[in-house]
C-alpha cells in the first residue's frame, strides 16, 4: 500500500496547563502523594483528556488519558485497591499538570506523544530509537526515482512501508532494479552524464540519463514497479510472460532474454518470502509472548501481500502491568510515527481496541480496523507470528542470563560493589597526528547503546603534539566537565559505573589526572591494553588505578567480553575517522576564509588553478579575478597576509 508523504502528527493540542504543587522532600511519601493528588481533583473536570505526575524535581512519572478525568484521578487517592508498582509512583507523586482534550481518542494520541518526549518512569516504553525504513518512488522528476528513505515523510511521490530493516529494503531495492530498470541515482548525477553507468551494464538501469529509453516507455516501467509493490505481481507476471513470448516469436531473441532474466528476478522475490502471506493485503500482524515478567512482541510486516519483514521488540517497565495493557501502550507508541495500514491483526482482544482504531485512523485519515484473526490465511499467520514471539522471548532472555553472569563477572574482576549498568569505552583514532578525534562507546545489560556513542574532535593544544595521551586528557576533561555541568548529582543514569580506557599506564593516568582536577576520585577506570606479543595471543593486559596488572586465561568468557567491549570502539573510531578523512580530502584551503562564499571560492580556483597559488597572490593580481571584488580581495588578502 502506497503511504502518502501527508501522514502524520495532528497540530499540537492545546495544553490548558493546570499545576498543583504539594510542597515537602523528594523522600517518598504515600500520604503527601495522595494530598498532591486531592488537590487536583477538587478542580478536575468531568472531560477527556491527559494528565502527568510529577516527583519533586518536576520530572515526569506517568503520563495517562482518561475519559473522565476526575473519575480517572480519583482512583489514585484509593490506594488499597493499587498495586505495588502504582502505590510506589503515589508516593512519589508531588505535582500534576492536566490537559483537557476534546474528547478520548484525542487523548490517546496526546498520550502518546507525551509518552515519547517524557520517556517517564512508570509508563511501558518502546525503547527503539531507530525510524523505519520505506521505499519512496519519487514523483517530482520526468523519470522518478526509486530510493531508500528514512525520516519524515516530506518529498513528493509514493511511500512504500514500513520495512523491518535496512536490509529488507536493500534486498527489495536491488530485486526493483533488476525488474524495472528505474534509476536510482541523484538528480545532479542524473544531469551531468554522458554516458549510461555501471548498472546500466548489468541490466539494473534503463540509462534514461543519455536517452537510451523515452519517457513513456520509462513511465511504463514506473507504473509496473507500482502495481508490484502495491501487490499486483502476478499482472507484472503475465505481462512480462506476454512481451517475451512477443519478442521471440518476432525473433528478438536478445530482448527476450533481458525480459526473461526479469522474469527469473521476480520469481525469485516471490519465492523469497519466508512467510506465506498471500490474501492478507495490507495488514501489520503483532503477537505477544510473556516468561518470567518479560515481555517480547513480534511484528510482521505485510503489503500487499508481500512480506517485508520481522522484527522483534522488547518493552521497558512492564512489570505488574496486564497483558492487553502493555500490548495496547505499544501500539500507540509505534503508530506515533509510522502510518499504520488499514487491518492490524493481533492475537488477542484489548479492552480499548475499538478506540485504539478510531485513533490510528483519525491520525491517517481512513478507517483502521484492529481484529483477531480466526481462521483461515491470517489465522494461520498469528500462529507463525506468536511462535517467532516466543522463540525471540527465549532467546532474548537466554541471552540477558548470560550478559548478567558477564557483568557479575565484570563486577567481581575489577571489584565493583554491583554489576555495572553503564560501561564507557574510550579510544583515539588519527594519522600522525591528522583528523584526530576520540571515541565514546557505551554498554549496559541490554547491550551497546548506540544512541549515546559519542565521538569527539581534538582540536586542543595539548593533543597538538601527535600524542594519544594528550588526546585522551582533552576528551575526558570535555567529558567529564560537561557530565558535572548536567548531571552534578549523578542520579539520572548518565555517570558511568565502569570507565575502560584502549591504552596502557600513560593513558590511563592521564584520565586519572583530569578526573582528580575536576573533583571526581570514585569511577572505576581501567586500561586495556595489547599483552606482550600485542595482542596476537589474545590475552590483553588490564592495568587498574592502584598500580595492578594482570591477564586473564585466554579461554575466559569474561575476556571475550572485554574484547568485544574494546573493538567496538576500535570499529565506532575507526569509522568516525574515515568519516572526517573523507570530509577534509575534500575541503578547500578558501574554506578557512571567513565571508567566501562557494562562488567567489569557484571564481578565485578558477582564475589561480589552485588554493597555493590563492594564498601567494598579490592584492592587485586579487583584484583582476573575474567575480572578486576589491573588497573581497581585500579580506582575502589580510587573511594570509595580516601576521
Amino acid at each position: 500500500m502506497p503511504l502518502m508523504s501527508g501522514y502524520g502528527p495532528p497540530d499540537r493540542f492545546n495544553e490548558e496547563r493546570a499545576t498543583f504543587t504539594v510542597r515537602g522532600s523528594d523522600t517518598p511519601d504515600l500520604d503527601a502523594g495522595i494530598a498532591a493528588i486531592r488537590n487536583v481533583l477538587a478542580t478536575l473536570p468531568s472531560r477527556s483528556g491527559v494528565y502527568r505526575m510529577h516527583d519533586a524535581k518536576g520530572d515526569v512519572l506517568y503520563v495517562g488519558k482518561a475519559r473522565s478525568l476526575k473519575q480517572r484521578v480519583a482512583n489514585y487517592t484509593q490506594v488499597k485497591g493499587l498495586t505495588k508498582r502504582l502505590q510506589r509512583m503515589i508516593a512519589q507523586t508531588r505535582s500534576m499538570t492536566i490537559v483537557t482534550t476534546n474528547n478520548e481518542a484525542e487523548a490517546l494520541l496526546l498520550e502518546a506523544q507525551l509518552i515519547k518526549r517524557y520517556r517517564p518512569a512508570y509508563n511501558v516504553l518502546l525503547r527503539d530509537d531507530k525510524s523505519f525504513p520505506f521505499i519512496l518512488l519519487r514523483g517530482d522528476h520526468d523519470f522518478p526515482r526509486v530510493q531508500k528513505h528514512r525520516g519524515a515523510r516530506r518529498a513528493p511521490g509514493n511511500y512504500y512501508g514500513p520495512f523491518a530493516s535496512a536490509g529488507s529494503v536493500n534486498n527489495t531495492l536491488n530485486a526493483l532494479q533488476k525488474l524495472f530498470l528505474l534509476r536510482s541515482c541523484t538528480d545532479g548525477f542524473f544531469k551531468t552524464r554522458d554516458r549510461p553507468c555501471l548498472l546500466y551494464q548489468i541490466k539494473r538501469c534503463s540509462a534514461p540519463c543519455v536517452g537510451r529509453v523515452g519517457k513513456d516507455e520509462y513511465q511504463e516501467l514506473v507504473d509496473d514497479c507500482r502495481d508490484f509493490l502495491a501487490g499486483k505481481s502476478t499482472k507484472v507476471q503475465a505481462k512480462l510472460g506476454a512481451q517475451m513470448q512477443a519478442a521471440a516469436e518476432n525473433m528478438d531473441f536478445e530482448l527476450a532474454a533481458l525480459i526473461r532474466d526479469r522474469l527469473k528476478a521476480l520469481t525469485f522475490v516471490q519465492g523469497s518470502q519466508a512467510i506465506n502471506a498471500e490474501g492478507v493485503g495490507d495488514a501489520d500482524v503483532f503477537a505477544l509472548a510473556c516468561r518470567d515478567g518479560t515481555m517480547g512482541i513480534q511484528a510482521f510486516f505485510i503489503r500487499g501481500g508481500q512480506n517485508w519483514g520481522h522484527r522483534s521488540f522488547f518493552p521497558q517497565h512492564t512489570n505488574e502491568v496486564p497483558e492487553d495493557e502493555v500490548l495496547a501502550s505499544f501500539l500507540t507508541q509505534f503508530y506515533e510515527e509510522v502510518p499504520p495500514p488499514k487491518t492490524i491483526l493481533l492475537d488477542r482482544d484489548l479492552t480499548e481496541g475499538a478506540l485504539l482504531g478510531e485513533a490510528l485512523g483519525e491520525r491517517a485519515g481512513y478507517k483502521v480496523a484492529l481484529s483477531v484473526p480466526q481462521r483461515g490465511d491470517r489465522r494461520r499467520l498469528m500462529d507463525q507470528a506468536k511462535r517467532n514471539a516466543i522463540e525471540a522471548l527465549e532467546r532474548r532472555l537466554a541471552e540477558s542470563t548470560t550478559q548478567a553472569r558477564l557483568l557479575r563477572e565484570v563486577a567481581d574482576l575489577f571489584d565493583l560493589p554491583e554489576p555495572p549498568d553503564r560501561i564507557e569505552v574510550y579510544d583515539n583514532s588519527h594519522i600522525q597526528g591528522t583528523n584526530a578525534l576520540g571515541a565514546m562507546v557505551v554498554a549496559g545489560p541490554e547491550g551497546f547503546r548506540k544512541g549515546q556513542y559519542r565521538k569527539f574532535n581534538i582540536k586542543g593544544n595539548e593533543a597538538a603534539t601527535d600524542s594519544d595521551v594528550g588526546m585522551m586528557r582533552e576528551v575526558f576533561r570535555r567529558r567529564f566537565a560537561r557530565q558535572l555541568d548536567e548531571a552534578p548529582d549523578r542520579d539520572d543514569g548518565t555517570w558511568p559505573d565502569l570507565v575502560l580506557i584502549d591504552g596502557g599506564k600513560p593513558q590511563l593516568h592521564a584520565a586519572k589526572a583530569v578526573l582528580e582536577d575536576l573533583g571526581i576520585e570514585d569511577v572505576c577506570m581501567v586500561g586495556v591494553a595489547k599483552g606482550p606479543h600485542h595482542g596476537r595471543d589474545g590475552r590483553e593486559v588490564f592495568h587498574m588505578l592502584d598500580g595492578r596488572e594482570f591477564q586473564l586465561p585466554v579461554n575466559a568468557p569474561v575476556l571475550f567480553y572485554l574484547q568485544r567491549l574494546r573493538d567496538e570502539v576500535h570499529r565506532f573510531a575507526i569509522g568516525a575517522h574515515r568519516d572526517k578523512r573523507s570530509k577534509a580530502i575534500g575541503a578547500s584551503p578558501l574554506d578557512e576564509v571567513p565571508g567566501i562564499g562557494p562562488a567567489r571560492k569557484k571564481a578565485l580556483l578558477m582564475h589561480f588553478g589552485t588554493g597555493r597559488a590563492v594564498r601567494n597572490a598579490s592584492l592587485e593580481d586579487l583584484k583582476k579575478a573575474p567575480g572578486v571584488s576589491a573588497g573581497v580581495a581585500q579580506q582575502v588578502y589580510d587573511f594570509y597576509h595580516a601576521r
